[in-house]
C-alpha cells in the first residue's frame, strides 16, 4: 500500500517560459515634437495671414465709404455752384441793373459816362 499510496495523479500545467522583468516597447507616435512645432507655426502663419487680410478689407472698405462721402459733397457743391451761377446770370443783367438804378432814382447822364477797359 504504501506503493501505491505515493502514485498520486498530478495534474500537467502548460510550461511558461519564464522572461525576465523587460519594459514594455513603447509604440512611436505618428507624429513627432518637431513636426508638431512646425504644424503649429504654419497654423500660427495662416491665422496670422488670415487676420491681415481682413484687417487690410476693413480698412480698403473704411476708405471707400470715405470717398464716396466726399464725392457726395463734392456733387452737391457743383450743384449749388451751378445754381449760383444761373442766379448769378440772371440778376446781372442789364435790364435788371437799369430797373435797379430807376428804382433807386438814378438817371443816365451820358455826359458822365467813363468807358473802362476790360480785362
Amino acid at each position: 500500500m504504501a506503493l501505491n499510496a505515493r502514485k498520486e495523479t498530478y495534474i500537467q500545467q502548460p510550461a511558461v517560459p519564464h522572461i525576465p522583468n523587460q519594459q514594455p516597447v513603447r509604440k512611436k507616435g505618428l507624429i513627432t515634437k518637431g513636426e508638431k512645432v512646425l504644424y503649429l507655426s504654419f497654423l500660427a502663419v495662416f491665422v496670422l495671414c488670415a487676420l491681415l487680410v481682413l484687417q487690410n478689407q476693413a480698412t480698403i472698405q473704411a476708405t471707400t465709404h470715405e470717398i464716396q462721402t466726399i464725392e457726395n459733397d463734392i456733387s452737391e457743391i457743383q450743384k449749388q455752384n451751378t445754381d449760383l451761377t444761373v442766379q448769378v446770370s440772371e440778376l446781372s443783367t442789364y435790364e435788371r441793373v437799369w430797373a435797379k438804378a430807376k428804382e433807386l432814382g438814378l438817371k443816365l447822364d451820358e455826359r458822365n459816362v467813363k468807358v473802362v477797359p476790360g480785362q
